[in-house]
């Protein structure tokens, strides 16, 4: 069931084809986008190890409480600077929309990100 259920980062794709093999370390985000897109992915299934080791080390939490009954269920990218796989740096900015506890929400955010050797990782964001 895992290989058809579609990547909840909206490309269309499988998850198994598209970010989970991010997640699962077999490959890495060639752009800021993909590993934006990625970490909205992981933070859809709950992968918490994802998302801090995809986070910049200067930036980083300890710990990551991800909410169970929070459900992510639709991302928009809406612009994009940089981020190419030639660039050091580069932001998104997105709309994720949620469920939680029953009412509807939606998180806007750039997000900036910075290329570390072949790795792209999150550094921060500002939400709207």
């Amino acid at each position: 069931m895992n290989a058809i259920r579609p990547c909840p980062c909206g490309l269309g794709e499988p998850f198994a084809d598209c970010c989970a093999p991010l997640h699962a370390g077999e490959r890495r985000a060639a752009t800021a986008e993909q590993l934006m897109r990625s970490r909205y992915s992981a933070f859809a299934v709950g992968d918490r190890a994802y998302l801090l080791a995809s986070w910049h080390p200067s930036t980083r939490p300890g710990g990551l409480d991800l909410d169970p009954e929070q459900r992510w269920v639709g991302l928009d990218v809406l612009d994009r600077t940089g981020g190419g796989p030639f660039d050091a740096d580069g932001t998104v900015r997105f709309r994720a929309h949620y469920r939680l506890r029953g009412r509807a929400g939606s998180l806007t955010e750039t997000s900036r990100f910075r290329r570390a050797g072949t790795s792209w990782y999150y550094v921060d964001g500002d939400h709207d």
